[in-house]
């Protein structure tokens, strides 16, 4: 009687509503354990809406953070983040899985359910078998990562205490996470030439936000003409903005003096290059994201908006979202009916639910945006940066984050949860609850444009 019971109550909820409680239960539990005094570097209790800022960072992967995670937490606190960062990027459905496969536990029909919308699938075939491969490649991905970065970093701060940072940024790069361990909020600011730490984390960062069925496909199929449509235009999607970031990073920086100015061209290259990669939701700086110009700061605030790709560890309105839009708005430029790609059409219904989670995201932005104008005083730029980069689970800041007032932290608290699961419980909400109209009302144009 009381497993049933217990069935039943977890029968009531939707895939998408066990994803929303699953991850505010994780975040809470997060806060309370952050709160405690064993996890602070002085051994006092955190302010609970600190605890819970950084918790909800931590599972949302985003970064932003309104204490140094360096300083102010004990080796326990920071554990408990990298934790966090785990199975936020993850998914608590896939690490439920880890232990479900080491128990001999079988997978039920519920949980398979679930899995699909966290990792925005279209059917439960094969998310079993995705599952134990995001495993295997994240762990072995975030481990070699992490042995490379140990031994660059067991450089300065010996074996030790190196492995241990070499473990914590790979997960966190890995993971779009962006929490570093580096002190006074500078981020990789002082490995902004460093070729080993630029070029593992650019790896961990785009690895991570390709998504793993992408990165399945790649590795079960090889050649470009079996790939299918979705990582054909995630690749291109994401090789295109790669490209932009850096080059409009470059051109835009190459004589500012509070950033590029005074560097070799090498340096300069390898700047543009990470800062350019970064706003794909990693979080990571290696330049003072203050002392960019604001050219470069509206660029970067586009690419945080964008974001990653679908069923990765990154957020934003999704790679293949936006490309699926700006082919809608190139086909209707040529006056053609149908959206092609790679030599396939694009169903109506996606091009539709694009356009709305474009829309929905671009208009969650300009409110929150207006909340923080409201509560913060900061520059107009400053809130929008702050606002985007909180939706779009990045992590980067121009300085307004440790400046937060406590309505302002509640706010991007809010923002950093909704950007996490938004866009991605919106278009399965749209898939799953479509239904065909009984009867169509009278149709009549308006004049648009």
């Amino acid at each position: 009687m009381k497993t049933k019971i217990k069935g039943s109550i977890f029968n009531r909820f939707t895939p998408s509503q066990i994803l929303v409680t699953g991850f505010a239960g994780l975040i809470l539990f997060g806060a309370v354990l952050l709160s405690l005094p064993l996890s602070s570097a002085a051994g006092e209790p955190t302010n609970f809406i600190d605890a819970l800022f950084t918790a909800t960072s931590a599972v949302c992967v985003t970064g932003l953070v309104v204490v140094d995670t360096g300083t102010y937490y004990s080796t326990f606190g920071q554990i408990v983040i990298l934790l966090l960062i785990q199975i936020g990027g993850l998914g608590f459905m896939t690490m439920g899985t880890l232990f479900a496969l080491l128990l001999g536990k079988r997978i039920s029909l519920r949980e398979r359910l679930v899995m699909k919308e966290a990792y925005n699938k279209m059917s439960i075939e094969g998310v079993v078998r995705l599952a134990k491969a995001v495993l295997a490649i994240t762990f072995l991905i975030e481990g070699i990562a992490a042995l490379i970065l140990g031994f660059r970093f067991a450089g300065e701060f010996g074996l030790a205490r190196g492995m241990y940072y070499g473990l914590f940024h790979s997960v966190s790069a890995f993971n779009n996470a962006g929490f570093d361990l580096l002190g006074d909020f500078r981020s990789l600011t002082g490995f902004t030439s460093d070729i080993p730490v630029n070029l593992v984390i650019s790896v961990l960062v785009i690895l991570g936000g390709l998504g793993f069925s992408v990165a399945v496909d790649i590795l079960s199929k090889r050649k470009w003409r079996a790939f299918s449509l979705h990582t054909k235009i995630v690749i291109s999607t994401t090789a295109i903005l790669l490209a932009a970031g850096m080059a409009g990073v470059f051109l835009l920086e190459f004589n500012n003096a509070a950033t590029m100015k005074g560097l070799p061209l090498q340096a300069k290259l390898m700047a543009s290059w990470f800062q350019g990669m970064t706003p794909r939701t990693a979080g990571f700086n290696t330049l003072d994201i203050a002392g960019l110009r604001n050219a470069t700061q509206f660029l970067i605030i586009i690419f945080m908006f964008i974001g990653a790709s679908p069923g990765s560890t990154g957020g934003g309105v999704k790679t293949s979202t936006f490309a699926a839009l700006v082919m809608a708005v190139i086909a209707m430029v040529r006056g053609k009916e149908d959206v092609e790609m790679f030599g396939r059409r694009l169903p109506r219904d996606i091009v539709q639910r694009s356009l709305t989670i474009i829309a929905s995201s671009i208009v969650f932005v300009i409110l929150i945006t207006m909340l923080l104008t409201i509560t913060e005083q900061a520059e107009f730029l400053a809130v929008l940066f702050e606002a985007t980069s909180a939706f779009g689970t990045v992590g980067l800041s121009m300085g307004l984050t440790a400046k937060l007032t406590l309505l302002g932290k509640l706010v991007i608290i809010f923002t950093m949860y909704a950007g996490r699961l938004g866009p991605l419980t919106i278009a399965f909400a749209l898939a799953q609850r479509s239904r065909k109209a009984l009867y169509h009302l009278a149709e009549e144009k308006i004049m648009v444009g």
